[in-house]
C-alpha cells in the first residue's frame, strides 16, 4: 500500500514541477523586449 502512496506522491510532485517550470521559465519581466521585434514593427510603419 505504501508503494502506491509513494508513486502517487511522485506523480503529484512531477505534475506540480512541470506546471511551475512552464509558468516561470522564460524571459524575466525586467528584461527589455527583443530589438528585432521592434525593428520589424518600425519597418512596417
Amino acid at each position: 500500500m505504501w508503494l502506491l502512496v509513494l508513486e502517487a506522491g511522485v506523480a503529484l510532485f512531477l505534475l506540480v514541477f512541470i506546471v511551475w517550470w512552464t509558468m516561470f521559465h522564460g524571459r524575466k519581466p525586467e528584461q527589455p523586449p527583443n530589438k528585432s521585434v521592434q525593428q520589424k514593427d518600425d519597418a512596417q510603419q
